[in-house]
């Protein structure tokens, strides 16, 4: 009978990323909406013999990895690295030293596209030749560089491979060889420090699309990527309303504005939101507000809205979308919205942790008909459009 062996993850994301541009480090960095480290750690969960994946990071990155990880389960305290890749793989190794696995994997965090299939001959090859590597031919020439500005003829590409990770060992051979490279912080990958250590490494086939996000234009290309993969686009509409009642203030696409009287209402009555949190369950056929929040419930008098289009855009992105705009239009004689309209974008995209872009506010009457013509109350309108992962 077959025993599948204890196989544990690391995933190295203790570097600054400098080449990857300005921002924050490119780990941390929204690709599709979701942090790079969440998505490479996430790759990992739940496949099938994995069993803990701990992420190394930088010292000065706790809270930055705090937030990336939020809620997300199945992964290991996140310890500190060093001041060079071996250094964080060391650290890493060392703390899985208490319970070890059989086999680990050592991962890039920037590679946040491994396949399951990549997971799987990883794990197979290490039980079988102890150390292994995923890896790839090469299409381009190879050429020296004879003086500045001039080539000269370089190596056989046929004999040359582009290496990947998630790099695989045995756990007890990979510890020891890292123990004994400590000094030699040199040396590029894992592979590298298993054969100072006198291992051989095999090779398996490794994956085009596991690319490493290093520049600025990698963003784009993977950017386009996970585009591609969400063919199906729908859009949606919401409509709310609620009457003047008393108060000093009106709230509207999340802000509090001053005005003659309050929304009546069981929340806080933000039409905005309400119609938008509307428009975005309804392109995944999700109910509508009073379904996820009915107004019968005590727990929701009074509430804040922002927590419902939270919900909604969190439905959203569970079923793999992506919300790619919205737009918004409120109905009124007053108070006047164009002095708030850029706030209430920014506050809605702060809310949904969308770019500013994808949102629109506008504002119209109803030139006095109606009950908003006769200033009895707010409507409003709202439309959303989401890409999602095509379902036959």
């Amino acid at each position: 009978m077959h025993t599948r062996m204890r196989t544990d993850v690391i995933v190295v994301a203790a570097g600054s990323g400098q080449r990857a541009g300005e921002g924050l480090p490119k780990q941390y960095r929204s690709l599709g909406g979701v942090p790079v480290l969440r998505r490479t750690l996430a790759g990992f969960i739940g496949q099938p013999g994995i069993r803990n994946v701990l992420p190394v990071i930088s010292p000065g990155h706790a809270e930055l990895c705090d937030a990336a990880l939020a809620g997300l389960d199945g992964v290991l305290a996140p310890v500190a690295g060093g001041a060079t890749r071996q250094a964080s793989v060391r650290a890493g190794l060392e703390a899985l030293a208490q319970d070890p696995p059989e086999l680990v994997l050592i991962h890039d965090a920037a590679r946040p596209f491994v396949s399951a299939r990549l997971v799987a001959e990883a794990i197979a090859m290490a039980s079988a030749q102890g150390a292994a590597v995923p890896a790839l031919a090469l299409v381009d020439t190879i050429k020296a560089v004879a003086a500045p500005g001039f080539l000269a003829t370089g190596p056989d590409r046929n004999a040359l491979r582009g290496v990947q990770t998630p790099q695989a060992f045995r756990y007890a051979m990979i510890a020891a060889a890292h123990r004994a490279q400590a000094g030699a912080d040199d040396l590029t990958d894992d592979a590298a420090v298993a054969e100072a250590a006198g291992h051989r490494v095999a090779a398996f086939a490794g994956d085009p699309a596991n690319i490493k996000l290093t520049t600025p234009e990698d963003f784009v290309t993977a950017e386009r990527r996970l585009l591609a993969g969400l063919a199906d686009v729908r859009t949606a509409t919401g409509f709310d309303v609620h009457a003047f009642g008393p108060g000093d203030h009106v709230v509207l696409g999340g802000l509090r504005i001053p005005h003659t009287h309050g929304l009546a209402g069981h929340s806080d009555a933000d039409v905005v939101l309400h119609a938008l949190t509307d428009a975005l369950l309804g392109t995944i056929g999700s109910g509508d507000i009073g379904h996820h929040f009915p107004p019968s419930d005590p727990q929701w008098k009074g509430a804040a809205s922002d927590q419902f289009l939270a919900h909604a855009a969190g439905l959203v992105r569970a079923a793999g979308g992506r919300i790619a705009h919205l737009d918004a239009t409120v109905i009124c004689e007053a108070p006047k919205i164009g002095p708030y309209r850029e706030a209430m974008r920014a506050r809605i995209a702060a809310i949904l942790d969308i770019a500013v872009a994808r949102v629109s506010v506008k504002a119209t009457t109803s030139e006095q008909l109606g009950f908003t013509g006769r200033r009895e109350g707010i409507a409003a309108l709202a439309a959303a459009t989401v890409r999602l992962p095509w379902i036959d």
